[in-house]
């Protein structure tokens, strides 16, 4: 069967393709990783071929739908509609063919719904597999990995990472036989440049190249000339710093005319000067990575600006065919808010744009005209780089820093290394380029430092969410689910990380014996004796924290006392002063009192607030709908709090006798110390002229035995770390009675079909019938706050919101959300973020039918951006009415997916 595979190909397959295939042939699971661009993939669809000769199905997974989309068509291509299937959520085609392209999401559903659809699977693909590191959607393929029937065979493709060996160690424990094959070599070698002005230099010395691959080893040798014009760079900086300054002599005094007269701007090249030399010198098409959608698009319009043409009269002819063809399903009246004119205008010049922003039919037109090498420069975020197919003959990375989401951090290797690595077609390029733009304070020799490290480590982000617990349960059981989760990878690399403490352990032990025989006296035991003294030495403090302890008595009991309504003096802390008690917080283990104080501020105090007791110094009336969320409740109780306060005097000091009679230790721990300390003077070593010598050796014994007693500890709490945190999650499913012991309760079997980050909210929301009075546009705003998430934080001040009912669901839902916030963090679990209202008033406007211009005139999103957050909204819509059952609700539900299903979000059809 490999050789009937193999001759569909026009040229020989490398050695680690061949080996992997060969794997898979004879029925053992295989993990490639492979520099981007090797042709890993041909692995994966080996496993198709092999799936469909032997009468089996394969399911080819992918982390994103442009991906899945991607590979479907290529699929489709090769064996023909009818033998092909595609599900992504919100796309189904031909779902029960014997090969079906999915995103791992999908599959994960299967597996806890017990698909009929698995019958017959006997190989899944998971391609770019190293996205379990992801923070937000790692888990689902450990899930998948553990949950998969023995009978599948597993082929994975990983990009290049440095603990490759430990992942297939792993994959081999949870699925049996599986083959880890690591290729670093590139099969297009791949030459690293920096762009200075219009010059493009090379980053390392001739000689440090690796001629067969183009990498550069670590500590490989900067190029001279870099190092130099970094040197004058930092000159020059310095000067033109000197000219501004009045105290720093006459301008013109500097040995460098360049310099002087033009400062650092000669060595930042332009965005046209960058694609007109890569023009010249024949190393387009080129991807421009420019870490901002703003950027992106404005790079396109400077070329607009500058006429930059790209490409011949018959190549604009089949673009501008092309395009029109993709895009004829764009009502005409979207067209111009969609800006389709000049992204026409754009791609038959032969540059594009590529981000999230961007409409997914737009995005669909580049990738596949820049395949086809008719699209010749694509200036991109680095979301291109996550997986989807188009590699180029050079790429060029603009900065070296870009906005994490909080601040603007240098990019990392492993990033560099994927962005890189689509640089160098196969089959068309005879070497690939990597260009770094120079900017302001270039250091040549970081540069080389990211361009030499060619692998990251991959670590687990795996932890059980609620979905997942009850759908564990419902399957298996709790304690058998328990036994599943210590299977995870994070488990895996979490006990294999334990193998280091106990090799300190073991020393630390040994060093005891040590300092215990430095310790040893003539006159009798002398550990015995030091034993003594830290007994006597213990009790004292023991006396000390059993009186603080009495006091923490008084304040637990005042606290207790208090009621909805009381004013009290908080003594310390950031919220000192005079309080109104909303709740007395006394379901937790301590009070934690929630109150308004006269400055507005609405918080839950903790006992580090209270080192005193407090007494309620007068009433006030809280209103029943009081919510600590709304600023003007807060104002108007913080106003009423500052009135009955006026003028009142604070509680009277306690007195000194109270005190001193507080302070006095208990008369048992004085009598035993007392009788320690007799017993100290009688022991024989006491008399021991080198006493306190052999005590110093004492205390570093007691002192290292503390210490590894917590490296036990440590040993002990790194072993089922993840049971443990799915214990936790259990435990808050058994208060909200979803869970009752080993059984999934009906409430439970709801959450089951919700797989939302914010699941438990949903669950709860459906159960407390929070949507049962709204309509189908009122639901579909509802749930987009379930949804939607700001690019940054303060994009979401202040949304518009509709009114009515949905306006009071969206209110009960962030209450319900506070609430759950606290549960979790009595169970110390951090799951639920904060919804967001930014979108609800854009998906009610389109759900009433709004025309799209009228509907992003109301938002600061992008085209894209709203189809994207639209589609993520009817794929939970669907989930909704899937786990509401029969009645209005679902109809409802229904009702919003259509509603919601139309115009771009309904054309943008196999898009992401």
């Amino acid at each position: 069967m490999f050789k009937d595979f193999v001759a569909h190909f026009p040229f020989a397959l490398d050695d680690f393709q061949a080996r992997a295939c060969r794997e898979i042939e004879e029925g053992r699971g295989v993990l490639v990783a492979a520099p981007t661009g090797s042709g890993k993939t041909v692995v994966g669809e080996f496993a198709v071929h092999l799936a469909l000769e032997t009468g089996r199905k394969c399911f080819y997974t992918t982390p994103i739908k442009a991906l899945s989309n991607q590979k479907y068509a290529d699929l489709v291509a090769r064996y023909g509609e009818d033998r092909v299937g595609l599900l992504t959520g919100d796309v189904s085609v031909n779902g029960e063919a014997p090969v079906v392209v999915m995103t791992t999401e999908v599959l994960r559903n299967m597996l806890y719904a017990g698909s009929r659809t698995l019958l017959g699977l006997g190989f899944v693909v998971m391609d770019e597999v190293h996205y379990l590191a992801d923070r937000d959607r790692g888990a689902v393929w450990e899930e998948i990995i553990i949950h998969l029937p023995e009978s599948v065979s597993l082929v994975s493709l990983s990009a290049t990472v440095s603990n490759a060996e430990e992942f297939g160690e792993w994959l081999e424990t949870v699925r049996g036989e599986t083959t880890t094959i690591v290729e670093e070599r590139r099969p297009v070698p791949l030459f690293q440049h920096v762009m200075v002005g219009r010059r493009l230099l090379d980053l390392f010395a001739d000689t440090d190249i690796d001629a067969s691959s183009g990498f550069a080893g670590e500590g490989a040798t900067v190029n001279p000339e870099l190092v130099r014009i970094a040197r004058d760079d930092w000159a020059s900086s310095r000067l033109m710093r000197d000219r501004r300054s009045p105290r720093k002599g006459k301008p013109g005094s500097s040995k460098n005319p360049r310099a002087v007269g033009n400062g650092r701007r000669v060595w930042i090249p332009s965005r046209v000067d960058v694609i007109e030399k890569l023009d010249r010198q024949g190393l387009l098409p080129a991807i421009v990575f420019i870490f901002s959608r703003v950027g992106c698009d404005a790079a396109v319009q400077q070329c607009l600006d500058a006429n930059v043409r790209l490409t011949s009269p018959e190549e604009r002819d089949t673009i501008f065919a092309f395009v029109e063809d993709a895009c004829r399903h764009l009502p005409d009246e979207d067209r111009h808010v969609l800006g389709y004119h000049d992204f026409l205008d754009g791609l038959t010049r032969g540059v594009a744009a590529h981000h999230a922003g961007l409409l997914p039919a737009f995005k669909q037109c580049v990738e596949q005209l820049f395949v086809r090498g008719l699209c010749k420069v694509v200036f991109a975020t680095e979301t291109l780089a996550l997986g989807i197919n188009m590699p180029a003959r050079t790429v060029v990375i603009e900065k070296l820093t870009k906005w994490n989401g909080e601040t603007h951090a240098d990019i990392t290797p492993g990033e560099y290394t994927q962005l890189t690595g689509r640089a160098g077609r196969r089959g068309l390029d005879v070497e690939g380029h990597g260009v770094v733009l120079w900017q302001p304070g270039t250091d040549p020799r970081e540069v080389a430092g990211l361009a030499s490290t060619r692998t990251y480590p991959l670590r687990s982000s795996f932890r059980p969410s609620y979905n997942m617990a009850v759908n564990l349960v419902h399957d298996f059981g709790r304690a058998t689910a328990r036994e599943l989760l210590e299977q995870s990878f994070a488990q895996f690399q979490a006990d294999k990380a334990v193998v280091g403490l106990a090799r300190q352990l073991h020393k630390s032990e040994e060093a005891l014996a040590g300092y215990a025989d430095a310790a040893t006296c003539h006159l009798g035991d002398f550990m015995e004796y030091a034993r003594l003294r830290r007994r006597i030495s213990d009790l004292e403090k023991d006396a000390a924290r059993a009186r603080r302890a009495d006091r923490r008595q008084e304040v637990v009991a005042s606290l207790a006392a208090l009621r909805p309504g009381d004013v009290i003096e908080v003594p310390t802390g950031k919220f000192a002063g005079y309080a109104v008690v909303v709740d007395p917080g006394l379901s937790r283990d301590e009070p934690r009192p929630y109150v308004v104080t006269a400055d507005r501020q609405a918080r839950r105090l903790a006992m580090i607030d209270f080192p005193t007791p407090v007494t309620a110094l007068t009433r006030l009336k809280v209103p029943r709908s009081f919510n600590g969320r709304n600023p003007q409740m807060r104002r108007d109780l913080a106003s009423a709090l500052r009135d009955r306060t006026h003028g009142l005097a604070p509680p009277p000091p306690t007195s000194g006798e109270e005190r001193r009679s507080r302070g006095r230790g208990g008369t048992s721990a004085g009598e035993a110390v007392d009788r320690l300390r007799a017993d100290l003077r009688a022991h024989p070593c006491h008399q021991c002229p080198e006493r306190e010598d052999h005590a110093r050796w004492a205390e570093r014994w007691f002192k290292l035995e503390r210490d590894a007693a917590t490296l036990k500890r440590r040993v002990e709490q790194r072993t089922n770390t993840i049971a443990r945190q799915f214990d936790r999650v259990c435990e808050v499913l058994t208060r909200l009675e979803y869970l009752d012991g080993d059984k999934v309760t009906e409430r439970g079997s709801h959450l089951r079909r919700i797989y939302s980050d914010v699941d438990l909210l949903a669950a709860e929301s459906l159960r407390q019938g929070l949507w049962d009075d709204l309509d189908a546009s009122g639901l579909a705003a509802v749930l987009s706050i379930l949804v939607f998430e700001a690019r940054r934080p303060d994009d979401a001040h202040s949304p518009r919101l509709p009114g009515g009912p949905v306006k009071e669901a969206i209110a009960a839902m962030v209450r319900l959300w506070g609430d759950l916030d606290a549960l979790e963090k009595e169970h110390h679990l951090d799951f639920l973020r904060e919804p967001d209202l930014g979108f609800a008033w854009a998906a009610y406007r389109w759900a009433e039918g709004d025309d799209l211009d009228t509907v992003l005139n109301v938002t600061d999103l992008a085209a894209g951006d709203f189809v994207r957050w639209t589609k993520q909204l009817l794929d939970l819509t669907g989930q909704v009415a899937d786990a509401a059952g029969p009645g209005p609700l679902r109809e409802t539900a229904r009702e919003a997916v259509r509603r919601l299903k139309r115009g771009v979000v309904a054309y943008s059809g196999l898009a992401e």
